[in-house]
């Protein structure tokens, strides 16, 4: 009987359900070759050869296949429906056919499927191909730039860069833009604004909310109103005025449903609705799509299947009503270039099945299921029907204008299931409902809502008519004015810096940009976070001092090969290739001719060289112009050394030049005006000083010397900062730990302190966090007692055992507890000290005594604890009663009644 290869167990699994016993169904578990991380690799001087080898954990895969090929001489390979599914293929196929496991007359077909229904799988089955050489040269062509690029340049990266760790030809393209949007929101330059809005009353009592729109006959700009002066004038000028409606307009709006999703979309709603990211985001998917319940989740395409289109009409039908139903099916047209990327949408493979229906336990696959299936439905749904409403009111000397502004929604359609998110929500929406009004309508002043505004943007008790700077106020309103009255509020704003990406709008722009493709952008994400070039910051992404190095590096050193439309060209030529329509060897030999150059040039330059050069192109950010005109490379703290670039293995910094004797040092993301590097007093003879390190900002008592390398510090603890410090302050922390007293149990000391993770107790080994950092400064024992006794009560709590997922019994050769246990990388078996990890797409109780005693053998093999497991050793015991020791039975006896304590004690641990 055929055998048919997939990627993974758990598709293997479903597809077995609709094949039936005629079939032999086996997983290759991902891609089974890849080229060796070494010289040579892909040899350009040999038409571009490919040396591959099949990995260590792929070995034992291969060999399955080809052990079954020997008794059905047949393979269907039946990987995903994409690039990668169609090179695993022919890896397989290549692989196989050099361990001679395919016979000259073995039948070799390829079949695709976008759902893993039993309709998908049988029409699949019915029309098999080849494998698709376009695809599988456009495959080579990627493989290949991106080994040519990653090992070429990393070394290079690596020799002038120290702590720099590797470069690629997307992840750089990426990580600059994430470098270049924190160099936009540095040399931001906010602009003052102010706008004006009255609370107004209609003759029937109904308040609602306006905004002034024109002054003096004029039309308002944004930002005409620019300063405080002119804020209260309009204020003024409104507040002192009767005011009347001068005409209502009502317009009927609609809105349309978004289209169905495909893998950027699904990821950038997954981050927007539930914070997740893009790995995680296709990992759960990637379960989802194995289980059945959806299509295929690496596409392009937004097309869908005209079933599914009915079956998604029939659902709205029967859950909403016919009236939710549009007359006609709406279309999508596909965004993609090619037909290769042209697949279906994301979709769920029975329409009529959600969330709860489907009893799916993982809670990220219950929501990216329940998110999918909304989207999905809504998208096939009649549109909203809205009013929107704008009501104009003025003077009648013409003076003054304002606007309010609502939206009634008379219809719901598809909001009534969906509606999709934002990334970053604009203020004063026209969403809100204003009440019944008619031209002519006295527009009276009303009191109760703007207080609650004017208390948000100002937290101060100053008299009504008067500018109040807020430190504490709202993000985007810094001051406040209002009106005598308390109707009519001036409230100030500036011009905000563009945000920083999230995952969500970073994976958006680089698909505007043509950047990579949708396989490839979770990896990317987690690549250059995993390099450490980027950190996330809540849900924002935020570069590293390494990554900007780098950045800078590549663009001044490479250019070409971190520019935007290169490597959208270069993907539109691998789409070509994909097509049939280019020779992959031709692009690869104009690629490599100029890049070859490029590596050969930068490897001659000194890291000296390069520092230079980076230096000055980073000068703009790394020394603004100071306020008192002096040099900006003048170090703050020696007042003669010169401010250079320096690398480190943490990244880059910036540094005196009259090392070691000035140690000043700051990130790349501060000048010294913000670090506020100066000397605060003198305390015992030594200077105490605030001072800009790599990780923030500090004090120090005294300077390095070659007796005293590493004087006093003490970081800053949050919320503390560096403009407010003063000498007491910083005598303070250098005066830590603190000691509260001796314990009153045991008269050891408990000590007050700041360290790694904040504010902490100590007694003894003992650690206990405090909520605030001056609590440092005052706790008392009988607080710190408290704090210490809670800390160690729940400790104890926490030890407590885990329940197992499932008891799988005693180890049928060496004994002892055999248990799934769900672990913070995925579930695992645990057998004594052994923790062995369950294979990706197997379910913890689908885990059998057998195949638990093959992993733990396999660890234990691999971990050299292969002793404790081998099954032989067991036998030695049996042959004590021929030496008849007489001594040595009761301490057989008592070691065996201690294993099981020991076990206990060792599963509390």
């Amino acid at each position: 009987m055929p055998v048919v290869v997939v990627e993974s167990p758990a598709k293997a699994k479903t597809i077995n359900k609709y094949l039936g016993t005629g079939y032999t169904v086996l997983a290759s578990y991902g891609h089974v070759r890849d080229l060796p991380p070494k010289d040579g690799s892909v040899d350009p001087d040999n038409g571009f050869d490919m040396k591959w080898e099949i990995g260590v954990d792929s070995r034992k895969h291969v060999k399955a296949i080809a052990d079954a090929l020997a008794d059905d001489n047949e393979l269907i390979l039946a990987t995903d429906p994409d690039r990668e599914g169609e090179a695993i293929s022919w890896h397989l196929e290549e692989a196989l056919r050099k361990r001679k496991a395919i016979n000259k007359d073995t039948p070799v077909s390829r079949v695709v499927f976008n759902a893993i229904t039993k309709a998908a799988v049988t029409e699949a089955m019915a029309n098999p191909r080849q494998v698709d050489a376009p695809l599988v040269e456009a495959y080579l062509a990627r493989r290949a730039l991106d080994y040519l690029v990653g090992f070429n340049l990393s070394p290079v990266l690596w020799r002038k860069l120290p702590g720099a760790k590797s470069a690629g030809r997307v992840q750089s393209v990426c990580l600059r833009l994430i470098v270049e949007r924190e160099m936009e929101i540095e040399a931001f330059n906010p602009r003052e604004y102010w706008s004006v809005k009255a609370q107004l009353i209609t003759p029937r009592g109904q308040e609602y909310e306006a905004r002034l729109t024109s002054l003096a006959g004029k039309k308002l700009d944004k930002f005409d109103l620019a300063n405080a002066t002119q804020a209260e004038m309009a204020v003024q000028a409104v507040s002192s005025r009767a005011l009347k409606v001068t005409s209502v307009e009502a317009k009927p709006a609609s809105r349309n449903p978004s289209a169905p999703f495909m893998t950027s979309t699904l990821q950038q709603e997954a981050s927007r609705k539930f914070g997740m990211g893009a790995r995680q985001t296709m990992s759960a998917a990637q379960r989802l799509y194995e289980a059945g319940h959806i299509t295929y989740m690496r596409t392009d395409g937004i097309d869908m299947a005209a079933e599914a289109v009915s079956a998604a009409r029939e659902a709205i039908a029967d859950r909403y009503g016919k009236d939710y139903v549009p007359s006609e099916p709406r279309i999508y047209k596909n965004k993609a270039k090619n037909a290769q990327e042209a697949h279906e949408c994301i979709r769920p493979t029975e329409m009529a099945k959600d969330a709860a229906a489907l009893k799916i336990t993982d809670r990220d696959q219950a929501r990216l299921y329940d998110l999918i299936w909304k989207r999905t439905l809504a998208c096939q749904m009649a549109g909203a029907r809205l009013e929107r409403t704008t009501v104009e009111i003025g003077s009648d000397d013409g003076q003054v204008g304002l606007r309010a502004t609502g939206q009634v929604v008379l219809f719901d359609g598809f909001l009534r299931v969906y509606e999709e998110g934002r990334d970053d929500v604009d203020e004063g929406g026209d969403d809100a409902r204003l009440p019944q009004m008619s031209e002519g309508d006295k527009a009276s002043f009303g009191k109760s809502g703007l207080r609650d505004q004017f208390a948000k943007a100002d937290k101060s008790e100053a008299s009504n008519s008067l500018v109040e700077d807020s430190a504490k106020g709202m993000a985007r309103h810094e001051a406040a004015i209002l009106a005598e009255n308390a109707a009519v509020l001036g409230l100030q704003s500036h011009t905000q810096p563009p945000p920083r990406y999230t995952e969500a709008t970073l994976v958006k722009r680089m698909e505007e940009l043509g950047i990579g493709r949708p396989s490839t952008y979770a990896s990317i994400v987690t690549t250059i976070q995993d390099r450490e070039y980027v950190r996330k910051d809540g849900n924002r992404l935020i570069p590293e001092d390494k990554g900007r190095i780098v950045t800078i590096f590549l663009l001044n050193f490479f250019r070409k090969y971190v520019g935007y439309e290169f490597t959208a060209d270069l993907e539109q030529e691998l789409d070509h290739v994909s097509a049939g329509d280019a020779d992959w060897k031709d692009i690869l030999n104009r690629f490599w001719h100029d890049f070859s150059a490029a590596i050969a040039e930068t490897s001659e330059l000194r890291i000296s060289e390069v520092l230079d050069v980076l230096d000055e192109a980073l000068a703009p950010t790394l020394y603004p112009p100071r306020e008192d005109g002096s040099d900006p490379r003048i170090c703050p703290l020696c007042g003669n050394g010169k401010l250079h670039l320096k690398t480190s293995k943490s990244g880059g910094f910036v540094g005196c030049g009259n090392y070691p004797e000035c140690r000043y040092t700051r990130p790349i993301g501060a000048d010294a005006a913000e670090a506020g590097d100066r000397v605060l007093g003198e305390d015992d003879g030594d200077e105490i000083s605030l001072r800009s390190g790599r990780f923030g900002p500090y004090v120090q008592r005294g300077e390095a010397t070659e007796e005293n390398k590493k004087p006093p510090r003490a970081s800053l603890p949050k919320g503390w900062t560096p403009d407010a410090m003063d000498l007491e302050k910083a005598l303070t922390l250098l005066s830590l730990p603190r000691e509260v007293g001796p314990h009153p149990e045991d008269g050891e000391m408990i000590e007050a302190g700041i360290g790694r993770y904040g504010p902490f107790v100590k007694h003894g080994k003992l650690y206990a966090n405090l909520k605030e950092v001056d609590e440092v400064f005052t706790i008392g024992m009988n607080h710190a007692v408290d704090v210490l006794a809670q800390k160690l009560a729940s400790r104890g709590a926490g030890r407590a055992a885990a329940k197992p997922l499932k008891e799988l019994g005693e180890h049928p050769e060496s004994g002892g507890a055999m248990n799934v246990m769900e672990g913070r990388y995925g579930p695992y078996v645990k057998w004594e000290k052994i923790n062995a990890t369950i294979p990706k797409g197997t379910e913890p109780e689908d885990v059998t005594v057998a195949m638990a005693v093959e992993l733990i053998a396999e660890k234990a093999a691999k971990s050299g604890k292969g002793k404790k497991a081998a099954p032989k050793k067991k036998a030695a015991p049996k042959k004590a009663p021929a030496k008849k020791p007489a001594a040595k039975k009761p301490a057989a006896k008592t070691s065996a009644a201690k294993a099981p304590a020991a076990r206990k004690a060792a599963s509390k641990e």
